[in-house]
């Protein structure tokens, strides 16, 4: 019984120590012992929960580096007052929810925005409305953190004096799901990005792009919506992405695309929505990536297909109401087609198994003059224009020759 009595005490010893170090919450407010957010912060350790009522706080900058869930009630409203950063996390297994903030500061010298995470790890930032932020929220240097269901609206008027809605420097496994963004520089900015998702965002009205993504490999992008931002969508320098069931819509303008591809390799790009856009997918500098079951409706021209691509496979898509389905401005073509949908096919089927009896060539000898000749635009739909694409279609002379689908298809695919 003396043996025991010393193992028994330690183990109150433990237990008691482990209550004191239980995870509590802080709650602050107006009304509250502690009034300020970084006050609570600042008495928190790992594993508590601060708790902030509705209100207004006008703080400089809250800082996070603790392991906490900083939670809002009823969106507590953050105000940087156009002068500050609002929220800046340095920490692991960090969650920021539920907050409204609003005029972040802007700087020429540095970035500055509502939510600015760094050198973290496994940080969530949810539910929150940001409105005119500079940068919204800006990820560096992180891993495994996750941005989901946030609500980001900017009133930028150019680039320079914008930020990006969802900011990400290299970083790896991020998970970004679900967001609104609207008004910023770029809607979704990667750079040095690798292994992440983006999944169910809405991208719209941004000033320049709504996702733009550089150097940034092994990434995935599903069911995301991007739609009226002044240039499209641009891809670039990347390689492994994987892209499906995405929806590109009503981007028109000067050298603004669905979706741009500069640069890109051993990709693929599937079951997309590209509708009413200046051009659906602009390629140039493109190797491996396999494009099917992809819908291309009511665009100027569908697909533009540089020299410089090779090695690309555009299989079962369908194209649709396009002015132009594909261009190109070369004679040497290094890309197949195969098994998509034209409307514009006037072939036959004679043994009926759905696939046209003879190849159809998709460049239309029009579109390469426009290419070289935008002024030409103006003869669109004339007879003499009707008349030089048909003899072209017998007689090819201009529009490359191996450019053809061999076995296009007579019905729409269900896509």
């Amino acid at each position: 019984m003396k043996t025991l009595l010393p193992i028994y005490t330690l183990l109150i010893f433990l237990v008691t120590a482990g209550g004191e170090l239980e995870a509590k919450t802080i709650r602050v407010g107006k009304s509250r012992t502690v009034q300020a957010i970084q006050k609570a912060i600042d008495l928190a350790i790992d594993g508590d929960t601060v708790l902030v009522d509705p209100g207004l706080y006008q703080e400089e900058e809250i800082f996070v580096q603790k392991s906490i869930i900083l939670k809002g009630i009823n969106y507590p409203v953050l105000d940087g007052r156009n002068k500050y950063g609002i929220i800046r996390v340095n920490a692991r297994d960090a969650v920021i929810d539920g907050f409204k903030m609003q005029h972040s500061g802007r700087s020429e010298i540095k970035d500055i925005g509502a939510l600015m995470i760094y050198d973290s790890y496994r940080v969530v930032a949810i539910n929150n409305i940001l409105d005119d932020t500079n940068f919204g929220i800006y990820v560096q240097n992180s891993t495994n953190c996750t941005i989901k269901n946030n609500f980001l609206t900017a009133y930028g008027k150019n680039e320079v004096q914008s930020g990006n809605g969802i900011n990400c420097w290299r970083s790896d496994s991020l998970l970004i799901i679900g967001n609104k963004i609207t008004g910023h520089r770029d809607g979704i900015y990667f750079e040095f990005v690798t292994n992440s998702l983006t999944w169910r965002n809405i991208s719209r009205k941004n000033i320049r792009y709504g996702i733009h993504f550089m150097f940034s490999h092994h990434d995935t992008y599903i069911g995301n919506v991007f739609e009226e931002n002044e240039s499209g969508v641009a891809v670039m320098y990347t390689n492994n992405i994987h892209m499906y069931n995405n929806h590109f819509l009503n981007n028109w303008g000067d050298a603004t695309y669905g979706i741009l591809l500069k640069d890109i390799t051993d990709s693929e790009i599937s079951g997309n929505h590209f509708t009413r856009n200046t051009v659906g997918i602009h390629m140039e500098g493109c190797s491996r990536i396999n494009l099917y079951k992809n819908a291309f409706y009511n665009n100027g021209w569908a697909i533009k297909v540089q020299a410089s691509c090779d090695q690309n496979s555009f299989t079962s898509n369908n194209f649709i109401g396009n002015t132009f389905d594909i261009a190109t401005n070369g004679s040497l073509v290094l890309n197949s087609f195969d098994g998509n949908y034209w409307d514009k096919y006037e072939g036959y089927d004679l043994n009926r198994n759905n696939t046209g009896d003879v190849p159809y060539h998709p460049v239309s000898m029009y579109s390469m003059i426009i290419d070289s000749n935008p002024a030409s635009l103006m003869l669109f739909r004339s007879l003499i224009v009707s008349l030089l694409d048909k003899t072209e279609k017998v007689i090819p002379g201009i529009t490359p020759e191996n450019l053809k689908d061999e076995k296009p298809l007579m019905k729409s695919l269900p896509l």
